[in-house]
């Protein structure tokens, strides 16, 4: 991860912070405290792309907040406003571990709203905040298609170009917002607020697409508009190595246990690993899942890359300090050193191993899972 592992190590937790990591021959444990045993702790694990606490546990209309489909565009709509921090699906990925997800809006519309990042704890949005409004989620792809119902799309050529059109009049009105005396300033649109922010490099695209054509082709957006974007999903990416390297963007990529269908038809067991050798900065992620439990454990994606080629360094990496980079937040969460959230996931066994349970969940210095899971 960020360091090389410690045997016999000791986490010396203060308050919501880390004070302390080293060997336990040098790293004295103060009086009184309490101490949780385990034979491998490691940071909190953090998700790079879910819909926990908006897709509920109960796959019912009153608890599935993750896709608004009553237009095909609106980045206005904020996951922020949707989470329910006390949903049983934030409490069942903590059991594994999992102490921070970037969650939102799931693929399914060409703009779905904007992102957000979380710990799973709290009993409100307020109390998980790490940050309100990460990335604006796109989709680019069947998926995204509704076949023309409500003005959606019905073809990828069609969406790139209702896309295009969209970034066009964002640009055109964030112009005449700086310009424009104020008394002549356009009435606010939130819609094209959110996209100029993407427009202006604040916030990036999340663009989720699988088929090769489909990444080249937000490939093309991000070029002609200048967007800085993340590379969501790409099933196709051991196909496009080259081209997706020298864009320089980013990648979350598909849970390793994604079905081949459809879109995904060409995905790999083994890209996680052949990303991984090819240099390119990337996460893996949960992703979205439409039918009961409505999510995966990000643990389980990254035990079965690291059973396809990817090393145990590196797949523990990808759902720690890795993910913390991608998002922004490596300075307070994904390893194990003094001065950050005291984040902890501690398990009987080699994480990656099915046998292995996750005996302990520590987050913001507070103990929140105890019970062997």
């Amino acid at each position: 991860m960020a360091g090389e592992p410690i045997r016999n190590g000791v986490v010396l937790v203060e308050g919501a912070r880390i004070k302390a990591v080293g060997p336990a021959a040098t790293t004295t444990i103060p009086d009184g405290a309490r101490v949780l045993k385990a034979k491998v702790v490691t940071p909190g694990l953090i998700d790079a792309h879910s819909v926990v606490g908006l897709s509920g546990l109960l796959n019912q209309p009153h608890d599935q907040e993750q896709l608004e489909k009553s237009a095909p565009i609106q980045p206005e709509l904020r996951a922020l406003d949707g989470y329910n921090a006390r949903d049983p699906l934030v409490d069942w990925v903590r059991s594994f571990g999992v102490t921070t997800v970037h969650t939102g809006h799931a693929p399914g519309a060409l703009i779905s709203g904007q992102t957000m990042i979380v710990k799973t704890s709290g009993q409100s949005v307020e109390e998980a905040l790490l940050n309100p409004s990460a990335m604006i989620a796109a989709t680019l792809g069947p998926r995204g298609l509704q076949d023309g119902k409500d003005k959606a799309p019905g073809t990828v050529s069609k969406a790139v170009a209702m896309l295009r059109a969209e970034l066009i009049k964002a640009a055109e009105y964030a112009q005449k917002r700086a310009k424009t005396d104020l008394e002549k300033r356009p009435a606010r649109d939130l819609r094209l607020e959110a996209l100029g922010r993407a427009l202006d490099g604040q916030q990036p695209l999340l663009l989720t697409t699988h088929r090769h054509q489909d990444i080249l082709a937000a490939l093309r957006i991000a070029a002609e508009f200048k967007l800085r974007i993340v590379l969501d999903g790409v099933a196709d990416a051991h196909l496009l190595l080259d081209a997706i390297k020298q864009s320089g963007f980013p990648v979350f990529l598909h849970p390793t246990m994604f079905r081949a269908t459809q879109e995904t038809e060409n995905l790999s067991f083994e890209t996680a690993a052949k990303l991984k050798q090819a240099g390119f900065p990337f996460a893996l992620q949960s992703g979205f899942e439409a039918y009961v439990p409505k999510t995966r454990v990000v643990l389980f994606e990254a035990a079965v890359a690291a059973a396809n080629g990817l090393n145990f360094t590196d797949a523990l990496a990808s759902i720690t300090i890795d993910p913390a980079r991608l998002l922004g937040i490596a300075e307070r969460v994904g390893s194990l050193a003094p001065g950050k959230d005291a984040d902890l996931a501690l398990y009987d066994g080699d994480p990656f191993e099915y046998t292995s349970h996750c005996v302990g969940v520590v987050i913001n210095g507070v103990v929140t899972d105890s019970a062997p899971h």
